[in-house]
């Protein structure tokens, strides 16, 4: 069977999808803390004015799957709101994101992504392992849950 997946661009008939699949991952493992919640409602004043980009995985006309690069700071570019809709997790879309953000960020000539995450998050943190990041000293995480910080140098 033909994987008709794609990555699209945000709009905003997509805002809901963007702050739904955000929802189930971190209702399932934390909960929705304040400067999510910021992001996720105000994702057009917060990300795309600031600079930053978010797109979403499409499988037809389905939305599985979501990230953002959130606005840059220094040439540096953070991954955040990464999110694959649990029905479809482990398929392989988690990686086609991650794919398609280094692209991105080499596009516009970032010179790294950086990520904060949980260890909890086991299958995340391997994902972001085998693509090249590195954990580097974890300061000033935006998030109470945010135990690991990552970096991948362009």
């Amino acid at each position: 069977m033909k994987d008709n997946f794609q990555i699209v661009s945000y709009k905003p008939s997509l805002k809901r999808y963007f702050i739904l699949l955000n929802e189930e991952w971190l209702e399932k493992y934390f909960y929705v803390e304040k400067y999510d919640k910021e992001l996720l409602e105000n994702c057009e004043n917060e990300i795309i004015k600031k600079g930053g980009q978010i797109y979403f995985g499409l499988l037809g006309t389905k939305v599985i799957a979501t990230y953002s690069l959130l606005p840059p700071k220094n040439n540096c570019v953070e991954l955040g709101k990464m999110a694959v809709k649990s029905d479809f997790q482990g398929k392989g879309y988690g990686q086609k994101l991650l794919k398609h953000c280094i692209k991105i960020a080499r596009k516009n000539n970032f010179n790294k992504i950086i990520l904060f995450s949980n260890k909890k998050l086991e299958n995340s943190i391997y994902l972001y392992f085998k693509y090249g990041f590195s954990e580097v000293k974890n300061i000033n995480s935006p998030y109470k849950r945010g135990d690991i910080k990552m970096c991948l140098k362009l």
